[in-house]
């Protein structure tokens, strides 16, 4: 499986990096949403999109809009984290995150979470 996994949080990076390396999976790390359009005009095959919403920069909010928008890439499940409000989220954006995920989160979850999206995403 091949993620993108965007935060700003070098730790959760790291975590998520190693999480998803032990099982084999290929991860592209990206700070903001910046850094993760321009991996994925590198490269858009991607499986799965895991990101936070609150970055410097560009949010998960403004990333989720503009990755609808490109044909390459709108179909790609993102799954976004937020230690914010989730409600507010949900309501605040046009787009709709296939699931969205409050912080703290154990980092297993979320992992399981992307394998299972990114499966149904695959079949």
């Amino acid at each position: 499986m091949r993620v993108l996994v965007v935060d700003d949080d070098s730790i959760h990076l790291l975590i998520l990096k190693k999480i998803f390396e032990n099982a084999a999976d290929d991860v592209v790390l990206a700070k903001n949403g910046f850094e993760a359009l321009h991996a994925l005009e590198d490269n858009s095959d991607f499986h799965i999109i895991l990101t936070d919403i609150v970055m410097p920069q560009m949010d998960g909010l403004e990333l989720l809009a503009e990755i609808k928008r490109r044909d390459n890439c709108c179909k790609i499940p993102i799954i976004g984290f937020t230690s914010g409000d989730v409600e507010y989220y949900r309501n605040s954006s046009r787009e709709k995150f296939d699931v969205l995920v409050p912080k703290p989160m154990d980092f297993w979850d979320l992992y399981d979470l992307a394998k299972e999206k990114a499966t149904k995403h695959l079949n």
